[in-house]
């Protein structure tokens, strides 16, 4: 009852910001945006809703091969456990919730609790590094173009998430190369928070991170032996990512305009507004990552183009996935009743 509970509350948090931000950011052009949605090319959605699909399957797939057992986990069931994951990684702050529903999903297979954990630690390597790979990447694309001179500060902003990221990649190297630097940096750091009175009981956040530690060491001792899995992981988490990434310029080309976006602005502009994203510690980043989209695309493109692609956009990307998550969710939630 009590994750219904949290379901609902976060869904109304949701309904409400988004209702905020969208008034705020469409109320002046409002009969333009309206006028270009009843003359929108639809086959250019159904294409952006392609690569949404892609995107999900995709991800999916390296689940199914990381846990590689077809008798207890089916490649359909791996799309199912995503779809669901999406819908709890929209309603929780930070999406955070999506990661231990598929860890608890993964158990109802009869995959023993540390093996689920491990596989899920596993495919967040994977895309962690597919990430830090896009955001190089991105940042190469943007000295090299100058893709955004208007939005300096947010730039900065963006620079520093990238930055963020990268840094959990060497965390993640590090903890793989060497278990006693690791075991040393936890306690240098726990033993300098209770100096600090920021940790009250060292003896136990101590047993917990060092148990944190093992079940790492433990994936990445495991991806050392599976290194085929590790590089397809890798490139197909990238693939992904340029499939959710693309879908703007679908949906732009939507609205009749051919001209302003092009493959790298698009792919910058959307690593960028995604990046920005995870500094907003609101479910679904909502009210971030429509000023995000607006700012960088705002580079390209018409006010009123923006904020048509914008709301088309976030129903594509985000609302369909909750919504398709919701009733699978639901019906697999009635199922196991």
């Amino acid at each position: 009852m009590e994750i219904i509970k949290n379901i609902k509350k976060n869904t109304i948090i949701i309904v409400l910001i988004t209702i905020l931000v969208l008034y705020i950011l469409l109320r002046k052009d409002f009969p333009k945006i309206i006028d270009s949605l009843e003359h929108l090319d639809v086959k250019y959605i159904l294409i952006a809703i392609f690569f949404y699909i892609m995107y999900i399957i995709l991800h999916s797939y390296v689940v199914y091969k990381t846990v590689n057992d077809k008798k207890k986990f089916t490649l359909r069931e791996s799309i199912k456990h995503n779809v669901i994951a999406q819908f709890f990684n929209g309603i929780t702050p930070f999406s955070t919730g999506g990661q231990p529903m598929e860890m608890y999903m993964l158990t109802e297979h009869d995959i023993p609790g540390s093996k689920a954990t491990n596989y899920i630690l596993q495919n967040f390597v994977f895309y962690q590094i597919a990430l830090v790979i896009f955001g190089i990447l991105a940042v190469i694309c943007n000295t090299i173009f100058k893709l955004y001179p208007k939005v300096n500060a947010i730039r900065n902003l963006v620079g520093l998430g990238f930055f963020i990221n990268t840094l959990v990649a060497v965390v993640i190297l590090i903890i793989s190369l060497s278990k006693t630097v690791t075991n040393k940096m936890i306690e240098w750091t726990i033993n300098l928070l209770y100096k600090m009175n920021v940790v009250k009981h060292k003896e136990k956040q101590l047993k917990k991170w060092h148990k944190k530690c093992d079940e790492f060491n433990e994936c990445t001792d495991e991806l050392k032996k599976r290194k085929g899995l590790f590089v397809m992981g890798v490139i197909l988490n990238f693939i992904g990512l340029v499939c959710l990434y693309i879908t703007p310029l679908f949906i732009v080309y939507a609205l009749g305009d051919f001209k302003s976006l092009n493959i790298i602005s698009t792919l910058t502009s959307s690593a960028y507004v995604m990046v920005m994203s995870a500094f907003v510690p609101i479910p679904g980043a909502s009210g971030g990552v429509e000023y995000g989209f607006t700012q960088f695309f705002g580079n390209f493109l018409g006010r009123t183009v923006t904020s048509t692609a914008l709301l088309l956009w976030r129903f594509i990307t985000y609302y369909l996935g909750l919504i398709v998550g919701a009733i699978v969710f639901n019906l697999d939630t009635k199922k196991g009743d």
